[in-house]
């Protein structure tokens, strides 16, 4: 026996604290080269946006600091395209998407976690079965559905068929479940309503992942291009990826604009996950409930 404790003594205990200095070094290496790989592009089209007419982009040894930085060309982005407007369009359609997913998404998640009612099981098959299906296979029936209730060609067109993602219901059900049954059964027997609950008991243990879900569905909204391009047809309406495209046709000899316009729809992006970053973290992490 004491021989056995004296190995277990000497045995070399698992996880991070006791990696050596060499894998450490490897670790810290690969994060650097992901990071590199992952920021570089960004960083490269904030300088490009930033280069003024007297410099050569086109160089063969091209330098990443700009030689005459000047924000001129986030202003003729400004005069050659509405480009607030469409950012106010995109922003429009962010707020819908956003909205549908935190509350539908907490609602639908909640009632698949907590609720019991008949067919429970083959309705959260069903969300599992529609991620299977890439978004190209529906693109056409949700065009067909948009243009029968008569919201082609509308914001409220562009942001329906995402205003409550499968994935998020799954996300928020998970969530759910990880919330002990006993402490909804003591709020049962003390008469709790499943709106008192979900209020009272969901919602403050799940801040962490409602916080992911808005992150994602925002970024899903800002970013897309494909579904607003064939729903939109006048300018007007054009959301933000889509009005940037004149950029790319009219001024194709002047990546110095297209830069620009890349940057200002990437800021907001920046923005609001620097300020649900602290609550991101905590619902990829989420699995401890507060007592």
């Amino acid at each position: 026996m004491a021989a056995h404790a004296r190995r277990r003594r000497n045995a070399r205990p698992s996880g991070f604290a006791t990696v050596t200095p060499r894998e450490k070094a490897l670790r810290y290496a690969l994060l650097l080269l992901v990071l590199a790989l992952t920021v570089s592009p960004f960083l490269w089209q904030l300088s490009t946006s930033l280069k003024g007419l007297g410099e050569d982009i086109f160089t063969r040894t091209p330098s990443f600091l700009p030689e005459q930085p000047t924000l001129g060309n986030y202003a003729e982005v400004a005069r050659t395209i509405p480009v607030w407007a469409y950012a106010a369009n995109s922003l429009i359609v962010a707020a819908i998407v956003v909205s549908g997913n935190a509350v539908g998404a907490t609602l639908a998640g909640y009632a698949l976690a907590k609720l019991r009612f008949r067919g429970a099981k083959l309705l959260l098959g069903a969300f599992l079965a529609t991620l299977v299906l890439p978004g190209e296979v529906t693109i056409v029936s949700q065009y067909v559905t948009i243009r029968s209730m008569g919201l082609a060609d509308t914001l409220l067109g562009v942001a329906l068929p995402g205003a409550i993602s499968m994935l998020n219901v799954l996300l928020m059900c998970t969530a759910f479940q990880a919330i002990p049954r006993e402490m909804d059964e003591a709020a049962i027997i003390d008469g709790a309503t499943a709106w008192q609950r979900l209020l009272h008991i969901g919602l403050p243990n799940v801040r962490g992942m409602l916080s992911v879900i808005t992150i994602f569905a925002f970024i899903g909204a800002w970013d897309d291009f494909l579904w607003p391009l064939i729903v939109l047809n006048d300018p007007q309406n054009y959301t933000l990826t889509v009005g940037l495209q004149y950029l790319n046709g009219t001024f194709s000899a002047n990546p110095r604009l297209i830069a620009a316009g890349t940057m200002i729809s990437f800021l907001p992006i920046v923005v609001v996950f620097a300020a649900l970053q602290r609550f991101f973290f905590r619902g990829v992490e989420e699995g401890a409930i507060k007592g």
